[in-house]
């Protein structure tokens, strides 16, 4: 779906539609009140309600995958987590460094630093379901830890580096709100529509107060309950409503919106170009050298700890160019580090995410076939 959605949006900015496709994008929707604002009217355009609203729910199903595996998952021990964690860090740091290194000179954009740092969990998972039964259970469950460690840290960045000027009424009624979701946790309701309910106030307050909404759907997530006295899990009955709304129709539409990419007059030195040069090595190189570097560096001093067992170097490497697809988070990322104000940033943004990410998965795909080869079949 991903895939069928950013070809469909290549296809109609390169075609005659290409204004329709743009005017849509910009259609405003809007409301007849605005209770935080005090305007008449409060709206947003319909890019703004995809990359705002429907990713804030993208982000809940994150929030709460990270949740599970911190409680009961992958990541509840420091012993599973260390693997994960220390492959993550050098899966951020090492593209960060590779885009900055590009970008320093007068005509680089470094805003732009934490572009490559994210990996596309849907379709870095994808890739490894389609190999099947040849990939080890074990480096599935490493990179599915990995890929929520990184989106962590994706949150955490955009918190802390991606935020506009502070509107501290509504941050405060977003901390009142933030209160009352964790005191329902404490309280042991267990209703799932009290937490989305003051969730989406939530959402509505962060909007106003300047940081990014999508982080009103972590909060809302960490405060759903893992399990009901009966033994049940609220959590979980809320990610599994969620996923096929997230998989079918929220990560496509924003790959729709956002992947469209005019190629009319595109010469070869647009690529050349250090934001798209920048974001294509640090996803295609950083991360790979980063998750892959971290882990040996690791291994050299605590031996087989944090490394997936039954793994080959040659699969584990396979893994971390897999790492490198950026793409949905990387474009997110990209939209709040360079925002409107510069269409070429913006060119550069698609070109290099698009370009890396294919490049970077389809490399990590043809290893990771490789190591699971027969010996005698490898080429």
């Amino acid at each position: 779906m991903l895939a069928l959605a950013t070809l469909a949006a290549l296809l109609v900015s390169n075609s005659a539609a290409r204004p329709l496709y743009e005017a849509l994008l910009h259609a405003p929707i809007e409301f007849g009140f605005a209770p935080l604002t005090g305007a008449q009217r409060w709206g947003l355009p319909v890019h703004a309600w995809i990359n705002d609203l429907l990713m804030a729910v993208f982000f809940l199903l994150v929030g709460l995958e990270i949740k599970r595996e911190l409680v009961e998952g992958e990541l509840s021990t420091p012993a599973q987590a260390l693997g994960p964690v220390v492959a993550a860090l050098g899966g951020m740091i090492m593209p960060a460094l590779v885009y900055a290194g590009l970008n320093l000179g007068p005509h680089g954009a470094l805003q732009g630093w934490a572009i490559p740092m994210a990996t596309d969990i849907a379709f870095a998972v994808g890739i490894l379901t389609l190999l099947g039964p040849r990939v080890p259970a074990a480096l599935k469950v490493f990179l599915m830890a990995l890929a929520i460690i990184d989106d962590l840290g994706a949150i955490v960045v955009i918190a802390l580096f991606y935020t506009q000027g502070i509107g501290w009424g509504a941050l405060g009624l977003a901390a009142v709100l933030s209160g009352a979701l964790f005191a329902m946790n404490r309280a042991r309701v267990m209703r799932l529509d009290a937490y989305l309910v003051t969730g989406l106030l939530l959402w509505a307050c962060v909007l106003q107060s300047g940081l990014h909404p999508t982080i009103a759907g972590v909060i809302t997530a960490l405060a759903v309950p893992v399990r009901d006295p009966q033994g049940g899990s609220p959590l979980e009955r809320a990610e599994h409503a969620l996923h096929p709304w997230v998989a079918f129709g929220i990560l496509p539409l924003f790959a729709f919106a956002n992947a469209g990419v005019p190629l009319q007059g595109l010469s070869p030195a647009a690529l050349a170009d250090p934001v798209p040069l920048g974001i294509a090595a640090g996803l295609l190189l950083g991360k790979p050298l980063g998750v892959c570097g971290a882990v040996w560096l690791f291994r050299r001093g605590r031996g087989e700890a944090g490394w997936p067992g039954g793994v080959s170097a040659r699969a584990f490497a396979g893994l971390g160019l897999l790492c490198g697809i950026g793409f949905t988070m990387s474009l997110f990322i990209g939209l709040l580090a360079f925002g409107d104000a510069d269409p070429g940033h913006q060119l550069g943004l698609k070109l290099g995410v698009l370009g890396g990410s294919l490049l970077a998965g389809g490399l990590g795909a043809a290893l990771l076939a490789s190591a699971a080869a027969p010996a005698g079949r490898r080429g």
